[in-house]
């Protein structure tokens, strides 16, 4: 079976990430695309301002744009590309009327009843869905995934719980695209480092608490770690790199680590990549443009790991961000909801 989908916030650039990535996708056929007011009415191909590829895919180019109402929006899941603001709004009136909502944007991912998600990290937590229909009267739900650097980072994470993890700092070397089109002004970025994001750090220190907790079956109890986040904008177009440091309870080696990365398995979904997790032992890798397409853009890949102090560890990790860090994390969610029959 095949599910018909429909992107909220189309022509933004997430939105056009998504399209990208459901162009040939086995389970989900695009029928619906939804944005402004302004746009309402005109031919998507027509009316974008496509960056992400060289050609807007076919399956977008003469589809009619709709509002951003539930009742002209012709689909059993939409993803939503939408800016945080305007999702705040819009999000539940789809789940209200039955809709599956797979939300990139943060406005409810810290939601006592919404879960966030990553599928190889903490899948138990969509039984939050039922939870979140029950306390609000929804007859769809919303399932969020997490900010782009979070993913990142909280991917590496996941398998150095089970070491003895108490303590991370990283600081992020964030790509352009993560501040979307047109971004961040030319002059400001050529030949230099901003080192601020705003409201980036809150995000980074405070969602892998919720991702790396326990569901009770009523709400997810926070991990008992600590993040400290520095997140910088950098003049690359795709890809976040972040450097960490990890301090557990105990001793733990490098080659400890490295088994726990490669350990963290893959899924049976059609956007997972053969590895979640890729180490490079080359002392200069990762790098944004050789290893940010690692896995169709899915995997984050790891290097330069070494010991730091004696309970410490520090790495360099990366990953593709409007892939694994957006859109794609998006529809694996979906994907997982499939295969788990909660759609």
């Amino acid at each position: 079976m095949r599910y018909s989908v429909g992107v909220l916030g189309a022509t933004g650039m997430v939105g056009q990430k998504f399209i990208q990535l459901l162009e040939r996708h086995p389970w989900f056929k695009l029928t619906s695309l939804a944005a402004s007011e302004r746009r309402v009415g005109k031919k998507y191909g027509e009316e974008v301002d496509w960056i992400v590829s060289q050609d807007v895919p076919e399956i977008a180019r003469d589809i009619e744009m709709v509002p951003l109402d539930p009742k002209h929006v012709d689909a059993d899941i939409v993803f939503s590309a939408l800016p945080s603001s305007v999702a705040k709004e819009i999000e539940p009136k789809f789940a209200e009327a039955g809709f599956v909502v797979a939300s990139n944007a943060s406005a409810y991912r810290m939601a006592d009843d919404v879960p966030l998600v990553i599928p190889e990290v903490n899948p138990e937590h969509l039984g939050m869905v039922e939870v979140q229909k029950k306390n609000r009267g929804w007859d769809g739900f919303i399932v969020t995934n997490p900010n782009c650097t979070t993913i990142v980072l909280v991917i590496s994470l996941k398998p150095l719980m089970d070491l003895g993890l108490k303590n991370v700092r990283v600081a992020s070397m964030q790509a352009l695209s993560g501040a979307g089109y047109p971004g961040v002004p030319s002059l400001a970025i050529t030949d230099n480092v901003i080192p601020f994001i705003g409201g980036e750090e809150d995000k980074v220190e405070t969602e892998p608490l919720k991702l790396l907790g326990k569901f009770d079956g009523k709400k997810v109890q926070f991990a008992d770690i600590k993040v400290s986040a520095s997140c910088h904008r950098v003049p690359v177009i795709d890809g976040h790199t972040e450097a960490v440091w990890v301090e557990f309870d105990r001793d733990v080696t490098v080659e400890e680590v490295k088994e726990a990365f490669e350990s963290l398995k893959p899924l049976d979904l059609p956007t997972s990549p053969e590895k979640v997790i890729i180490v490079r032992e080359e002392p200069d890798r990762p790098q944004p443009r050789l290893d940010r397409d690692a896995g169709n853009g899915m995997s984050v890949v790891v290097g330069r790991i070494r010991k730091d102090g004696e309970k410490g560890i520090k790495y360099i990790v990366m990953g593709h961000n409007t892939v694994r860090g957006a859109a794609g994390a998006s529809i694996l969610n979906a994907e997982l909801m499939v295969q788990e029959k909660i759609i």
